[in-house]
């Protein structure tokens, strides 16, 4: 089976998974250079998209990634020139394929206009990886660009819930949920958690409350900023004081928040912290998230909309304490595992933050309860199994 995987421009996760479901597919379940066994599918991947979307498989030296084969095409996140050689582009690899998968909307809407005049055409599956944001103007857009995808998509795939019922409801013929789980990575070795949290800047006997995200809009990190003033007994203003319950004597903490990641909001996030003077640590990319999930008494997610949320999931397989806002696919992720609060309510997360910290039993329950979620999210096996179902049938 000749399988086309399209991906456009992403700072995210959206790129990540098409590179992932790509080796997976390539890869198989034999080694590599080696005939399938009966009743076995042979998978040959393209990954066709932009060259820096492109160019992490080069440096991946996993047999699946060596398999994938790579072709450049140039999809932006917004409407540009080259759409057109783009739509171009990819009529002609898709002629050549069996199936064409496509992930987002701007690669969904364009691939369903490149596949129109295929006669025969290949199976087309797209997967919708985003809840649409902006103003009246992007909704609208967006929304145009939903039907499209709905009507021309032999097969649509939600990563949550609320995205499989939105599809289904612009015209999708058949929708369903699509399995996304967290790149394997954890922790190697033993955690050495007190010096991890001193190479994070927190004193000796300092709590670590955790969040690792990208510093944009989606993961709603204002409301970090509010809860973190909150938790310290101060107004999110950079008021005096109102009680100081994460506080100690001589202007010391019991806790840091610290945020691992980076993104556009860095500049003005690095202010708000700074002019409240809040224990809030914006850390940068760093290589030990594992590590540094193991080590946190709790892991914070205040996202404003998530799919199948990457860092909450490797969270619960490090065992952490959780705390998230309950918003798009967290729940079908966390179960009963973690502790989830409305939305943009900074009262309820501080609430929900101060809990796991003041009550070992709690934090205990929860860190057993992650782990027993952990091992029943789906991974790579039935990622594949998944993709060749709805390939195929």
């Amino acid at each position: 089976m000749r399988v086309l995987q399209v991906t456009g421009s992403s700072a995210g996760g959206v790129a990540r998974h098409a590179r992932e479901i790509s080796s997976l597919l390539a890869a198989g379940a034999r080694p590599l250079g080696t005939l399938p066994g009966p009743g076995e599918q042979e998978v040959r991947v393209l990954l066709a998209g932009p060259a820096d979307v492109l160019a992490p498989l080069a440096d991946d030296g996993t047999r699946g990634a060596r398999a994938v084969r790579t072709r450049e095409v140039e999809i932006a996140d917004r409407p540009r020139a080259q759409d057109l050689a783009a739509v171009a582009a990819l009529r002609r690899l898709a002629a050549d394929a069996d199936v064409v998968h496509a992930h987002g909307l701007r690669a969904g809407a364009l691939t369903v206009l490149a596949m129109r005049a295929l006669s025969p055409r290949p199976r087309l599956v797209v997967t919708v990886h985003n809840l649409p944001v902006g103003g009246p103007r992007v909704r609208a857009v967006a929304a145009a660009l939903e039907r499209l995808v709905a009507r021309g998509a032999d097969v649509v795939l939600g990563v949550s819930g609320d995205l499989v019922q939105r599809m289904r409801d612009r015209g999708a013929r058949q929708v369903e949920r699509a399995l996304v789980p967290a790149p394997a990575r954890v922790a190697t070795g033993d955690v050495d958690a007190a010096e991890l949290r001193s190479s994070l800047g927190l004193a000796e006997g300092e709590r670590l409350v955790l969040t690792v995200a990208r510093l944009a809009p989606q993961k709603g990190l204002d409301l970090l900023v509010d809860a973190a003033a909150l938790l310290d007994g101060r107004p999110s203003d950079g008021g005096p004081p109102d009680g100081g319950r994460g506080r100690h004597a001589a202007g010391t903490h019991s806790w840091r928040w610290v945020v691992v990641g980076d993104g556009p909001l860095r500049a003005r996030l690095t202010d708000r912290v700074r002019d409240a003077g809040l224990p809030v640590i914006l850390a940068g990319r760093r290589e030990d998230v594992p590590e540094l999930l193991a080590a946190a008494d709790v892991v914070v997610s205040t996202a404003t909309w998530e799919g199948q949320p990457i860092a909450v999931q490797e969270a619960l397989r490090a065992g952490a304490p959780v705390v998230a806002t309950d918003v798009g696919g967290t729940r079908e992720v966390t179960g009963d595992a973690a502790v989830l609060v409305p939305a943009g309510d900074a009262a309820a997360l501080a609430a929900g933050v101060a809990e796991v910290l003041a009550d070992p039993a709690r934090a205990r329950a929860l860190r057993a309860a992650a782990r027993d979620r952990a091992a029943a999210l789906p991974g790579p096996a039935e990622v594949r199994a998944q993709l060749l179902r709805v390939y195929t049938s």
